[in-house]
């Protein structure tokens, strides 16, 4: 991994994300090679948080049929990621 940006991929919008916002937990996207320590520095340096605790998912591909051929989409790579109490990433709402 080369810069912090190459870590982290985006940050995942959805339900189940939204719900554990409350406990101070965020959900994002990273690269599928990154380990616990560069996942946290990578959120520390981008967003100038503090972070306590790291747990990573890895997500297999879903198969997927595109008329007679079979695939499978990419596998990836999920990050949860438990900040101190009082910081806070601001997540825009459209």
């Amino acid at each position: 991994m080369n810069t912090s940006y190459d870590v982290l991929k985006n940050i995942l919008r959805t339900e189940k994300g939204s719900g554990m916002l409350a406990g101070n937990k965020y959900l994002f996207r990273v690269a599928i090679d990154a380990n616990k320590v560069q996942i946290k520095q990578a959120v520390e340096d981008i967003y100038n948080v503090r972070v306590i605790k790291v747990n990573t998912i890895k997500m297999r591909g879903k198969l997927k049929r595109v008329r007679y051929k079979a695939g499978k989409t990419a596998d990836w790579k999920k990050a949860i990621i438990t900040l101190k109490e009082g910081d806070k990433i601001e997540i825009a709402t459209t």
